[in-house]
């Protein structure tokens, strides 16, 4: 309901910035209180949001859960793939400023 309205109404106390989630403020108020609550066991970093923990993880596992569908290249995170993506499909999503 809150996407629909816009509201957002959970406040940081130390900046003032606005969240539609409860959950989202706890997350940012980590870069006020310093908290990184995920440590990564093989080398000891710690990191303040789960999915960044979880995608540094796989540098020491290997893991690389998205390939590409055309030719099975394989690589740690989503964004990654769909940048590979446009090798395939000839895409140029960024226009030159001086062409």
């Amino acid at each position: 309901q809150r996407i629909h309205t816009g509201a957002k109404p959970f406040v940081c106390d130390d900046c003032g910035k606005s969240f539609r989630q409860s959950s989202t403020l706890i997350t940012h108020r980590r870069i006020h209180t310093g908290e990184a609550p995920y440590a990564c066991g093989y080398c000891g970093k710690n990191f303040r949001v789960s999915s960044n923990f979880v995608r540094h993880r796989r540098i020491h596992t290997g893991e690389k859960p998205y390939a590409c569908a055309d030719c099975g290249k394989s690589f740690t995170d989503k964004s990654t793939l769909t940048q590979h993506r446009r090798v395939h499909t000839g895409e140029k999503p960024y226009r030159c400023a001086d062409c």
